[in-house]
């Protein structure tokens, strides 16, 4: 017969709720507690029951990250790092994407078969509306949310700076003397934060520095890809007068728009500078290598994990809002004429 908890505690010498923490990756044990355990599972070769374990305690040990799109570099960095930082509490995690789709978020925020799988979701949604959330019950899933939305603090939340991040990256394209800085990534037709609020800061940094640009310098892109990237900057470059910066909102807009401009017979940043945000590892070895804002993704996965952890422990906790820190990284995209 298969080892039970009983028999390692027996063994151990300890209780079965000491062997249980540990199983679990309970903090709160002591080292040398710990160990004994430890050999006591490793003699016996016991292995956890998951569906036991379950029932025992209405737990999975299983998060869900649902994020738009699994193939965009930015998601797939944050994936490992949440996959990373899970581990550290004893969880493991299945990822999801939506596709941008309404639909599939509304039926995630409701509770669909699969949801009962998991004792918590991170979720990065695009196109759901605050009002939507109103349909989630936070005491049936807890939830913790992931980037640029205004959810009046009902849930815990963590993102970046998304005004201060744009005004960093145009800024900075000023402070090496462009005059003419275009914007690509505006999304007119979409009520989530993130392209309104990248929006802001592109308009802010100008503003401080005295700088106006012609309303079609503000270029829309349904998608933050290459193609869209590309397409964009085709356009950009075909005005009178043309820019001589870009500010992308995402660094796969930004490794299109880079395209664009050689492709037009045009150089990189001699002709026009370009920055992104979200420091991607295509971006570091592109030639030019791309500057960029840099997102701190493992702490946006850890504080994820954490607040999703505590929210699990006490539903009834105070919901958190994090900022995550970011930094500009300035590289050959962007040198000074």
């Amino acid at each position: 017969m298969p080892a039970t908890l009983r028999d390692v505690a027996e063994l151990a010498q300890v209780s079965v709720r000491t062997v249980s923490n540990v199983v679990s990756g309970y903090a709160h044990v002591s080292e040398r507690m710990r160990q004994r355990v430890l050999a006591a599972i490793e003699e016996l070769d016991y292995r956890a029951n998951p569906v036991a374990r379950t029932l025992r305690t209405g737990r999975t040990g299983m998060l869900a990250l649902v994020v738009p799109e699994i193939d965009v570099p930015y998601f797939s960095e944050l994936a490992r790092d949440v996959i990373d930082a899970a581990a550290e509490f004893g969880y493991r995690v299945m990822i999801d994407q939506t596709g941008h789709d309404h639909e599939r978020e509304r039926r995630l925020l409701m509770g669909d078969d699969r949801t009962m799988l998991f004792d918590g979701i991170l979720f990065s949604p695009l196109v759901t509306k605050s009002e939507l959330l109103d349909m989630h019950r936070s005491e049936h899933m807890p939830l913790v949310l992931l980037g640029e939305h205004e959810f009046d603090g009902r849930f815990d939340h963590v993102a970046i700076d998304n005004v201060r991040a744009a005004r960093d990256a145009v800024a900075h394209l000023v402070a090496t003397g462009r005059t003419r800085i275009a914007a690509i990534g505006a999304q007119p037709l979409e009520e989530y934060s993130t392209p309104l609020l990248r929006t802001a800061g592109y308009e802010a940094a100008l503003e401080e520095a005295g700088l106006e640009a012609p309303p079609e310098y503000a270029t829309p892109a349904p998608h933050y890809s290459r193609t869209d990237g590309y397409g964009a900057a085709t356009a950009l470059l075909a005005l009178s007068p043309r820019p001589d910066a870009i500010f992308c909102f995402s660094d796969l807009l930004a490794v299109g728009a880079m395209r664009a401009v050689f492709d037009a017979g045009l150089s990189v940043p001699e002709d026009v500078a370009v920055v992104g945000i979200d420091d991607i590892e295509e971006g570091r070895f592109a030639r030019p290598s791309l500057s960029t804002v840099s997102l701190d993704t493992p702490f946006i996965a850890r504080e994820a994990v954490r607040r999703i952890a505590a929210r699990i422990d006490d539903p009834a906790a105070p919901a958190e809002e994090v900022v995550a820190p970011h930094r500009l990284v300035v590289r050959e995209s962007t040198a000074a004429v």
